[in-house]
């Protein structure tokens, strides 16, 4: 029997401007959340919309569409709902490499917060989209940076700096960013021969978050990325027909990456 959980009403206390396109919400609360947990943010009068948790008290936002839009319109001292946490988070154990791309830092971030990551690599489109940065650097052990156009650290993709890593030399492997790089990621640590080491952060359209609606489950296997998520593991995502490949939205339809 699936247990729902309710919605809590928190008070806004801070907002960060982490960059041009990101920020940062603090709220009243602290809730017991694992690294790549996430929760449902009720926006009142908007939707209900899945984030991951970036601190036990914080989600960390993009603006890309009407919900994240309203979100950005609030200011301290407005309300939310927070229904969480939910699904699975990472799993690290032993020598820990986080790769994160993007927004995709924000259910990552917590593996430094506890100690638990060895080597974090970070890549943006640019250097003033990089998120965390300044705070990474003064907490992980080895931060590695990679831009695509070139103005800060490694001219190029993640990609790059995790062949120079060697994935093999680490027991796990967490990754989270835009599909299509992690599904780079996923090729090299599978060419590696250690797929089954990397845990996988995936988004996926939801409608109610604990797994009831199916709207998020995948093609063919029927897992859900609320519940059986959204962290997969990369031996899992290998056989899949749909990692990589297409996303849904709210009607089912296909979306191509």
């Amino acid at each position: 029997m699936i247990e729902e959980i309710p919605s809590e009403p928190v008070v806004i206390t801070h907002i960060i401007h982490e960059t041009p396109s990101i920020r940062t919400f603090e709220f009243s609360r602290r809730f017991e959340a694992q690294a790549g947990q996430f929760c449902m943010v009720w926006v009142p009068g908007v939707d209900e919309i899945p984030m991951a948790f970036s601190a036990g008290n914080a989600i960390t936002v993009q603006k890309v569409g009407e919900a994240t839009g309203a979100l950005f319109s609030l200011t301290e001292g407005d309300v939310i709902g927070i229904k969480g946490p939910l699904g699975n988070g990472f799993s690290p154990e032993g020598r820990v490499l986080a790769v994160a791309g993007g927004v995709g830092a924000a259910p990552l971030r917590p593996l430094v917060t506890y100690g638990q990551a060895d080597t974090f690599i970070l890549g943006a489109r640019t250097a003033e989209e990089l998120l965390y940065a300044g705070e990474l650097a003064g907490k992980a052990e080895d931060l590695r940076i990679a831009t695509d156009d070139g103005t800060r650290g490694h001219h190029g993709f993640v990609t790059a700096l995790l062949e120079e890593a060697d994935p093999a030399s680490y027991d796990t492997i967490c990754v989270c960013g835009p599909e299509m790089m992690m599904k780079a990621v996923l090729g090299i640590l599978d060419a590696h021969g250690v797929a089954d080491r990397g845990q996988f952060s995936l988004h996926r359209y939801m409608k109610c978050g604990v797994g009831i609606c199916g709207s998020c489950c995948f093609d063919s296997s029927g897992l859900r990325v609320c519940r059986d998520g959204p962290v997969f593991t990369g031996d899992v995502l290998l056989r899949s027909s749909e990692f990589g490949r297409y996303s849904r939205d709210a009607a089912g339809r296909r979306i191509p990456f």
